[in-house]
């Protein structure tokens, strides 16, 4: 009796084992802690129902991805990778016809890789910039998909606007090193909504605020203007693009972005 006693007690230590093991499937293995798996914006708001410009950085990088700044730019391991070093930014910026309206997505990942004697921290950036040769006006028409400081939690979106206005909202997130997460935008004649994590964060309908003009996708580590950085790597596992034909399956409802003002427009 006891022998059996035992054996059934192992065999529901053995059970309970498997039951509450965390499974992860190939696809969400390496999201883990709330970190978004196969789930992001365009599958959960109904966007992927019509053609998508997509990138999965698998192979050389395109040559429509130009580069600027100190630093490499370079397709990794299915990831576009930007490395900086200890003196300015480096970006890469897509090189194709522009879009007014449409739906932008990326999944992103950031750390710094040193710290250095006196160093910085810098910046990770998303945003989508006037396409071509269109005037840049020093980041007065920009929208931001996602803007936050290496070692903070807060990331920050917004949009700018001529001359100065800065339309910005606020989300404390738990941003330290490599942690996948997925931002969007979606920019359509009434209005603009931002999504972390496939959740819709801000609209903004405000007149003032929706500014046409066609954008284009740009990453960035940006550096302090003159000091030293501690170098960092951001890198970019795939970016989506979609139109506005397919009408939104969930609500897009959340609060409007704070006023401010953006000094730096010229």
């Amino acid at each position: 009796m006891h022998s059996l006693r035992t054996a059934l007690a192992a065999a529901l230590v053995g059970l309970l084992a498997l039951t509450l093991s965390p499974v992860a499937s190939p696809a969400s293995a390496d999201h883990y802690h709330g970190a978004p798996g196969p789930t992001h914006a365009g599958n959960t708001f109904g966007w992927y129902q019509y053609g998508v410009f997509r990138q999965e950085f698998i192979g050389p990088k395109p040559a429509f991805w130009k580069t600027n700044g100190r630093g490499i730019v370079r397709t990794q391991n299915g990831m576009l990778t930007l490395m900086s070093t200890q003196r300015g930014s480096v970006s890469a910026t897509l090189d194709l016809e522009g879009h007014t309206y449409g739906r932008w997505e990326i999944r992103m990942r950031a750390r710094t890789l040193s710290k250095v004697k006196g160093g910085k921290p810098f910046k990770v950036v998303t945003e989508l910039v006037p396409a071509g040769k269109r005037a840049q006006h020093c980041g007065g028409r920009d929208i931001g998909l996602e803007n936050f400081t290496l070692g903070t939690n807060t990331v920050k979106s917004y949009v700018h606007t001529l001359p100065n206005s800065s339309y910005r909202g606020f989300l404390g997130r738990h941003l330290r090193n490599d942690r996948w997460h997925t931002y969007a935008v979606e920019v359509a004649p009434d209005h603009i909504s931002w999504f972390v994590d496939a959740h819709v964060i801000n609209t903004e309908r405000r007149d003032e605020a929706l500014d046409p003009v066609p954008r284009q996708l740009k990453f960035e580590l940006r550096a302090k203007g003159g000091k030293k950085m501690d170098p960092a790597r951001m890198q970019m596992d795939w970016m989506r693009y979609w139109s506005m034909r397919a009408p939104t399956e969930k609500s897009i409802k959340a609060p409007q972005l704070e006023l401010s003002t953006y000094n730096g427009a010229c």
